[in-house]
């Protein structure tokens, strides 16, 4: 199926293994097993669900609102393993949210709402203390959006959020030094509090593009450090003190510019 979007031209296709990819101008977004919503292709998505089978039992609803949305993997997992959970997911293109939902449609009584909002706008319309978990998952032209990674944006999310709960970052970087990641770890660092990232250690060491889960809260976040290891492949579980280090934080008007992979050097 082909469609065009608000975002240039979507396309869902089927994979050999059954599961169905969702493009956007031929850049790859999401993965979706429409037969088993917990099978996630996407290495970064995988760890965001050990993060949150961490932090949860299984069955145990959680109130979750997700930034980004393309093809709502995640928001699946959740529905699928946490029945009755609350989620928000905040997807500004409301044309392929649209098509995703004909081409890929949600199961009956999934709990989730979509709104055709802006991370940056719709979190302002979230009730304080109203959150267990806020995913960030967003891209622009393969970049996380410079406005959501400030100190304005985190001072949101730690409204939105519980005294227990949970910022969940997918982020990108490979340059040297992860400049990118070790301001934007700052920034939550000072904002929300102490946490971790999760990443390969090749990108640590800025040896390639990669993703990087940042993970903080205001109340404590879990030891994933076994899990980490036993994962295919595994990640290093880094506090994000050490990567902040001496960074300085990311403001609205710093006019700093997150980094994009360039194509093809990496699959998420």
């Amino acid at each position: 199926m082909e469609r065009k979007v608000g975002s240039g031209t979507a396309t869902v296709e089927a994979a050999p293994d059954g599961t169905f990819v969702l493009r956007v101008d031929g850049s790859l977004q999401s993965q979706v097993d429409l037969a088993d919503p917990t099978h996630l292709s996407f290495e970064y998505m995988r760890r965001i669900a050990d993060v949150l089978d961490t932090m949860t039992p299984r069955r145990q609803p959680i109130a979750v609102t997700h930034i980004g949305g393309a093809a709502l993997s995640l928001p699946r997992y959740v529905a699928t393993t946490r029945p009755r959970s609350r989620q928000i997911v905040l997807e500004p293109d409301e044309d392929l949210t649209e098509f995703v939902r004909e081409a890929l449609p949600l199961p009956k009584r999934s709990g989730i709402k979509v709104r055709g909002a802006t991370g940056r706008a719709g979190i302002t319309d979230l009730y304080d203390d109203s959150m267990d978990v806020l995913i960030l998952d967003a891209f622009e032209r393969e970049a996380v959006p410079a406005n959501l990674v400030t100190t304005e944006f985190f001072a949101e999310c730690a409204r939105v959020l519980r005294p227990t709960g949970l910022l969940i970052a997918n982020l990108i970087d490979g340059q040297a030094g992860l400049p990118f990641i070790r301001r934007t770890a700052a920034t939550v660092r000072t904002v929300l509090g102490e946490g971790v990232v999760l990443a390969e250690r090749k990108v640590l060491r800025g040896k390639g593009f990669g993703n990087v889960i940042l993970i903080a809260s205001p109340h404590e976040v879990p030891d994933l450090t076994a899990t980490g290891r036993r994962a295919q492949p595994p990640y290093d579980v880094t506090p994000l003190t050490e990567l902040a280090g001496k960074a300085t934080v990311l403001t609205d008007s710093d006019g700093f510019t997150p980094p994009a992979a360039p194509p093809g050097t990496f699959r998420p």
